[in-house]
């Protein structure tokens, strides 16, 4: 364990906790997509759009703080990249989201649901998780389960680029399902990039 004689700026911790938070409205909103009616859908796309500016926020207030310490919980480049990260998240649940809207897509694919659950179940675990940077404490399983998760995506990934390719979708509509399903995709790798980010830092820190 390392030991410091000097106060290191603890808010970091508050914020990375708020941003994986964030995470967890971003995939509930994903979830509520899947039973909406079209006619809802630009509603939760407003209401996704305030949730990837929050995370913009947080994200931003993360960066003002590393340039304004002098002592940091752990190495700069390790938070810059856990805030980022994190960031894109949001990012890929926003784009998602967004682009089922804009596209007009009118019926979601057999499978894109089994995506959206693992997103959601990532989530949970990354809220659950980011409480314990404080004391780097009990986050072997949290690194372990995302890493799994996004080994299930890619395996729910590539079966609905299968459906897809299948002949049954006219090519436009195979075009705009795809882009959807590969930033849902995107989405599962930046978990993973958080997961390993932790694990990094808790290597560092031990």
């Amino acid at each position: 364990m390392r030991f410091s004689l000097t106060p290191k700026e603890t808010s970091f911790y508050d914020m990375f906790a708020a941003a994986a938070e964030n995470l967890v409205v971003g995939s509930k909103l994903l979830l509520e997509l899947l039973g909406s009616d079209v006619s809802a859908r630009a509603e939760i796309v407003e209401r996704m759009r305030a949730a990837e500016h929050a995370g913009d926020d947080t994200t931003h207030a993360i960066f003002h703080q590393l340039n304004s310490s002098f002592i940091t919980p752990f190495d700069r480049e390790d938070i810059y990249n856990l805030a980022s990260s994190l960031d894109d998240i949001m990012d890929f649940m926003e784009e998602a989201v967004d682009l089922v809207v804009l596209y007009d897509i009118q019926t979601l694919p057999k499978g894109i649901e089994q995506q959206i659950e693992v997103l959601a179940r990532a989530a949970e675990l990354t809220a659950e998780a980011m409480p314990n940077l404080r004391s780097m404490s009990n986050l072997t399983e949290y690194w372990i389960e995302v890493n799994r998760l996004e080994n299930q995506a890619d395996q729910i990934h590539r079966k609905l680029l299968a459906h897809l390719f299948s002949g049954q979708y006219e090519a436009i509509e195979v075009l705009k399902l795809k882009q959807v399903v590969d930033v849902l995709e995107q989405a599962a790798d930046a978990f993973e990039h958080v997961a390993n980010t932790v694990e990094t830092i808790a290597v560092k820190e031990s």
